[in-house]
């Protein structure tokens, strides 16, 4: 198989390069800049914007898969930087798909595109997308995935994989952000700290992408579907947090805030923001503010029963694999 990774340089993106070259397929990565762990692996790049839609198409030729894995992520920003390259950029690689009859097509999703703002609990894919939206994000990558779903047909089979809260060695986001606030001393638990949350090993999650595409083909079970992908425990967000920052030698965090606190200081910050200008994240929003004090949790029973999706690393063994980098980035920020 010759496969097309969209942001293989990316967090995710690099380990589905990684095992999809361990599988034997020959890669070719679409991203934007250069990265030195790409060279050394060897594989062929292609470096443009996905906005693009001549170069995203001619990333696509003699291509027999492509896993669209990049995206702009994060809780602020302008609907024209989200939409350009979240819903725009993906509605180019279905089109990259087409002109050079691309077989296959697994797109990296989000749980947040189904999102609206309560408790989700043991949830299944029946869930709808909400009819508003809090954050740019949510609603660009929900536009992207149903652009995806819809066109599986008898040529292209695509599907959409759903992992939440990816965490693990060479995490740039959600890890160093934690324990940058731990170290500030700015970070709150929001809520009472006993929401459930999913959690999404990277090898995992890599590796539930392999495993899609292997058993997607047109007319297939998987073909048309969107997935979550997660550990099948969930664990408790107040707990979690501790036992990473205890594995980066820091103290647990006691300090609270109450979710409707968060949300109004999230509201008050947005305004703040949009009113002056002001480049950067918020420090709050109120999407922020809602993901972090709501219970997230997802079934797989699904991704199990239609790809056989199973985790290939414990989360104990994730924790050890972390742990060096927890440490090392805590004490460069002491």
């Amino acid at each position: 198989m010759k496969a097309l990774v969209t942001g293989g340089g990316g967090f995710l993106g690099q380990y589905v390069v990684e095992q999809l070259l361990a599988d034997g397929a020959e890669v070719r990565v679409l991203c934007r800049g250069r990265y030195a762990a790409l060279d050394e692996l060897g594989v062929e790049t292609a470096r443009g914007e996905l906005q693009d839609a001549a170069f995203v198409a001619s990333a696509c030729e003699g291509i027999d898969a492509v896993f669209h894995v990049a995206a702009v992520p994060g809780i602020w920003g302008s609907w024209e930087m989200f939409h350009g390259v979240n819903t725009v950029g993906t509605q180019n690689v279905i089109a990259g798909c087409r002109k050079h009859n691309v077989s296959k097509l697994v797109f990296t999703s989000s749980p947040s595109v189904v999102f609206d703002g309560r408790d989700h609990v043991d949830a299944d894919e029946s869930l709808p997308y909400p009819t508003t939206w809090l954050s740019h994000y949510p609603h660009t990558k929900a536009l992207a995935e149903q652009a995806v779903l819809a066109a599986n047909d008898g040529q292209l089979a695509t599907c959409a994989l759903r992992p939440h809260l990816i965490w693990g060695p060479r995490d740039t986001q959600l890890v160093p952000r934690l324990i940058r606030r731990a170290k500030s001393g700015r970070l709150r638990l929001v809520g009472d700290g006993t929401n459930l949350i999913s959690m999404a090993y990277v090898e995992n999650v890599a590796a539930a992408h392999l495993q899609a595409a292997k058993a997607l083909e047109p007319g297939s079970a998987v073909a048309g579907q969107a997935y979550f992908i997660n550990e099948p425990e969930p664990v408790n967000c107040g707990e979690w947090i501790n036992t990473l920052l205890g594995r980066a030698g820091l103290p647990p965090v006691t300090k609270r805030i109450s979710a409707k606190a968060a949300y109004r200081i999230g509201a008050v910050f947005e305004s703040v923001y949009s009113l002056l200008r002001i480049s950067g994240e918020p420090p709050m929003t109120r999407f922020l503010a809602s993901q972090l004090a709501a219970s997230h949790t997802y079934r797989i029973d699904k991704a199990q029963r239609e790809f056989g999706y199973e985790p290939v690393v414990s989360v104990d063994e994730g924790l050890d694999r972390e742990e060096p980098e927890l440490r090392a980035f805590a004490s460069e920020l002491s």
